[in-house]
């Protein structure tokens, strides 16, 4: 295909995004209607494993969010191949959004600080909740977070879809503007974001870097389903024509670099942690390192971080996509695993504690959840073109001598 033969029809995504979407509805719903038992049964079990749910799709959301601003401020061509699909995963937050509310209304199912006995027996909390740990905090705050985002995200889709018609203006140059400070405010908001919705889970638990954990987890998790999609579009036109190992190559090392990120923030959070030996800190990881879930730690450390980080140190292995791709799934499930760590350990002290229907509601909750978001996701993806037709970039892509 030559540059001077592009058109939109030649860019849209193929038929198999439309039945991906019809399928993933169909398992959302089915699950959905699993789940809704869950919540009649144990209603406590359900909102925790909702939690563990949302955080894994939101984040999904959001990562999407972070790589299309850092694409944008660095200008490279490995983000241009993912952009359209990655806009796709932003616009997924309205669905976050409304999905948000249970949580609200499950608040006091999880949140220690929302129960006024509670706090009236213990000083540290009353001192909490009155600056901060409260409800109408929780949800005013929230409110601002979606705010933050959903701004970046219409300003960045707005843009990008002026690149689809002949350019009157430096569009490029406007994104650009926008995605450094955008980058900045997506850090902060989702600090306080996971310091709310997590890390709260104890309220007297405090780790300053513990937002930064769930910050490069959301971006692993993001990269990580984007090579999945890319390794499913390529095999049809147009991403068949423009996907070249050099660009599946970069994602691969994005890959490398986020998974040592992720094992170098966890391991420094449990050094410096543990070499300090406070009470009030301690505990949180000698929760996680006692009564079976050492082993979910252990499993984490093995294949959240070393055989992946392995594999990916082999130049043939991150430039076959076939390849990566395995790995990208096993780290989208290693995601989830991460986030049972640190959210479910919050509720069962021993793993001996955990029952059958604790494991069916930590399955069937987020396959519901996720299968609306990859419905809504692949809905997206129909409505724009693979690559934006008149973004420079898109023509290099193009060109038969692109490698």
């Amino acid at each position: 295909m030559s540059t001077a033969h592009i058109n939109d029809v030649d860019l849209l995504a193929p038929p198999v995004a439309q039945t991906l979407q019809q399928k993933s509805l169909v398992v959302g719903v089915v699950f959905a209607a699993i789940s809704g038992i869950v919540a009649v049964v144990s209603p406590q079990k359900f909102f925790q494993a909702y939690l563990l749910a949302y955080m894994l799709c939101v984040g999904v959301t959001l990562g999407c969010l972070a790589w299309l601003m850092i694409q944008h401020v660095t200008g490279g061509v490995w983000g241009t191949v993912i952009r359209r699909p990655l806009e796709a995963g932003t616009r997924t937050l309205p669905l976050m959004a409304v999905l948000f509310i249970p949580l609200i209304f499950g608040m006091h199912r999880l949140y220690v600080w929302t129960d006024a006995a509670e706090v009236s027996k213990d000083k540290h909390l009353q001192m909490l909740a009155a600056a901060y740990l409260n409800p109408r905090g929780f949800v005013l705050r929230a409110v601002v977070y979606f705010a933050v985002w959903g701004l970046l995200v219409y300003v960045l889709n707005r843009y990008s879809a002026e690149q689809d018609q002949p350019l009157t203006r430096d569009v490029g140059k406007s994104i650009r503007k926008l995605s450094a400070p955008g980058l900045v405010l997506f850090a902060l908001t989702v600090s306080f974001a996971v310091i709310d919705w997590v890390m709260s889970l104890d309220p007297h638990w405090i780790s300053t870097i513990y937002p930064l954990i769930f910050v490069v987890g959301q971006c692993l998790s993001a990269l990580c389903f984007m090579v999945v999609v890319e390794r499913i579009l390529s095999s049809y036109p147009p991403v068949l024509l423009f996907l070249k190992p050099k660009e599946v190559h970069d994602h691969g090392k994005f890959m490398l670099a986020f998974i040592m990120l992720w094992a170098y923030f966890s391991f420094s959070q449990l050094l410096i942690i543990w070499a300090g030996n406070l009470p009030d800190e301690i505990t949180w990881y000698t929760r996680r390192l006692h009564g079976g879930w050492q082993g979910v730690g252990l499993f984490l450390a093995a294949f959240h971080f070393a055989v992946p980080f392995l594999f990916l140190l082999s130049r043939p292995f991150k430039r076959s996509p076939l390849s990566l791709v395995w790995l990208a799934g096993w780290m989208l499930f290693m995601r989830w695993v991460d986030l049972l760590w640190h959210i479910e350990a919050n509720f069962n002290q021993t793993m001996s504690s955990v029952s059958g229907l604790d494991v069916a509601a930590w399955i069937v909750v987020p396959i519901a959840m996720g299968g609306l978001w990859l419905a809504l996701f692949f809905r997206n993806l129909k409505g724009h073109t693979l690559l934006p037709l008149y973004d420079p970039k898109s023509r290099l892509l193009l060109e038969p001598a692109h490698e």
